[in-house]
């Protein structure tokens, strides 16, 4: 077993617990029905932290790809195969509810969406997009050879940079 395997499966751990607890109603405040399911808010920030570790990990491959850094593959395989774990859940983040998107709204970073309405419209390519990126994202955490590894990673960050651009508002 490799060392890091260790690592994923505290991360995925961890990361559980951390969605797991935003998504747990508030203990201190006295609901007058208690709920069955979280709030919109409470999912698009569980969902905002789902991409902030699939965006971190991201970043930590990325680094090791800069032309003067090290590649150190088994650590990037690790990090990849994270990526995919959380690829495959994130689409289940969105479920109708938290299609709030509002043009020139004042929007709280950590509770309002910025996703585009076309998640909800077209959904089913919205799942296919998060399948196949997370497809390639095992395929990378499976190269055996820093030449696999590399176009690998590219394809990936095409994926979803592509997959952005078409379900994600900047403003």
């Amino acid at each position: 077993m490799r060392i890091g395997f260790e690592f994923s499966r505290a991360a995925a751990a961890v990361l559980t617990f951390v969605v797991l607890t935003a998504l747990a109603p508030a203990q201190d405040k006295p609901a007058e029905q208690p709920s069955t399911q979280p709030s919109a808010k409470d999912t698009i920030f569980a969902r905002k932290i789902l991409m902030g570790g699939i965006d971190y990990n991201m970043d930590q491959i990325e680094e090791m790809l800069e032309p003067e850094a090290k590649l150190e593959l088994a650590d990037a395989q690790e990090h990849a195969e994270t990526i995919s774990t959380m690829l495959m859940a994130f689409p289940h983040m969105f479920p109708p509810a938290t299609n709030q998107w509002k043009q020139g709204a004042v929007r709280d970073p950590a509770f309002d969406t910025f996703a585009a309405p076309e998640v909800w419209t077209n959904f089913s390519d919205f799942y296919a997009r998060a399948t196949e990126a997370s497809k390639i994202a095992w395929a990378a955490s499976r190269a055996k050879r820093a030449a696999e590894f590399k176009p690998l990673i590219a394809q990936l960050r095409e994926h979803c940079n592509a997959c952005h651009a078409i379900n994600m508002k900047n403003e």
